[in-house]
């Protein structure tokens, strides 16, 4: 590996727990790497990406704020992209080669700072080709009515607009077919930290 951090990726479906399980694996002193946010981050940032926005949604999904800080709709644009497929694979092929960038860039500051595991949490890892060079994939999964209920708890977007969001994501089942370890997330947080544990261990284990 060159001296540089295991890469370990971590995806699952809405409201699988994937960030929760993020969370126990930094406690680990594993280093988080949220691509989510990034690709949020450079959608206000980055010119080009700004720009291809502009060009695929209108100039009205953005609003310059009284303080000066560029604010995206993002509700609006998620409306119509889990309404068509194209426009969405349109909006990934604009965001994730930047995404991967940053990665790369995070990659060589975790290889100089001697962090030993670099986890890249991403709701699209599969579909946006954020996979690539990574060394084992982790897939958390849950029940599909009980992921339902927390992204209802989060607030924000219907029922309905939720099972489209998750209708638009691969099928957990696929998810599951390509991991290389899998964590459920259908029971109690304790179990949830026990479960982690147990891969984290595993995945140390098999890089030996």
């Amino acid at each position: 590996m060159n001296n540089r951090p295991l890469l370990v990726g971590v995806t699952g479906g809405l409201g699988s727990g994937k960030s929760t399980v993020c969370r126990i694996l930094a406690e680990y002193g594993c280093e988080i790497f949220e691509a989510d946010s990034v690709a949020r981050q450079l959608q206000v940032t980055d010119p080009v990406i700004i720009e291809g926005i502009r060009r695929l949604f209108g100039n009205e999904v953005y609003q310059m704020r009284a303080d000066g800080v560029l604010w995206l709709d993002r509700p609006a644009i998620a409306r119509r992209v889990f309404a068509d497929a194209s426009l969405l694979q349109k909006l990934n092929r604009l965001i994730h080669p930047a995404v991967y960038s940053v990665f790369q860039s995070a990659v060589d500051d975790a290889r100089r700072k001697g962090i030993n595991v670099l986890v890249k949490e991403a709701a699209i890892l599969f579909e946006s080709g954020g996979d690539t060079l990574l060394d084992c994939i982790v897939v958390v999964t849950a029940d599909r009515e009980l992921r339902i209920q927390r992204a209802l708890q989060r607030g924000g977007a219907s029922r309905e607009d939720i099972i489209r969001r998750i209708n638009a994501q691969w099928p957990q089942e696929e998810l599951v077919r390509r991991a290389d370890y899998v964590i459920d997330n259908s029971g109690t947080f304790d179990q949830l930290k026990s479960r982690t544990r147990q891969v984290y261990e595993l995945i140390v284990r098999d890089a030996l």
